[in-house]
């Protein structure tokens, strides 16, 4: 663990073996879900704060993430990580949908 400075200037402990990945996928363009995004410690930290912050959905799976974190930047996820991936693209597809139909019943006239 190391410390890092938060926004208030308080000290809090970071492990610095914590890894995460980001992905993106546009179905009209991409031929299959990218790398964006990787790091540790810190970096993994913030990339997860981007996405929550973005409303982008996290999943934690340490044995994808081992997988994703050797590819670079920029890459299209190997054909061995694809059922894994498409999984948690259905979960986010899900969610998205659930969150727009319950959006749009709080917005629909009564």
């Amino acid at each position: 663990m190391s410390k890092a400075t938060t926004e208030n200037n308080n000290p809090k402990l970071v492990d610095k073996d914590k890894s995460a990945v980001a992905l993106k996928y546009d179905r009209g363009k991409d031929p299959a879900p990218k790398m964006v995004a990787k790091g540790k410690g810190v970096i993994a930290e913030q990339i997860v704060k981007v996405a929550l912050d973005n409303n982008i959905e996290v999943r934690e799976d340490a044995d994808l993430v081992e997988v994703l974190e050797k590819l670079d930047i920029d890459a299209i996820i190997p054909l061995d990580a694809y059922a894994a991936v498409a999984e948690i693209l259905s979960y986010v597809y899900k969610t998205n949908a659930k969150a727009r139909a319950n959006l749009d019943r709080k917005n629909s006239p009564v």
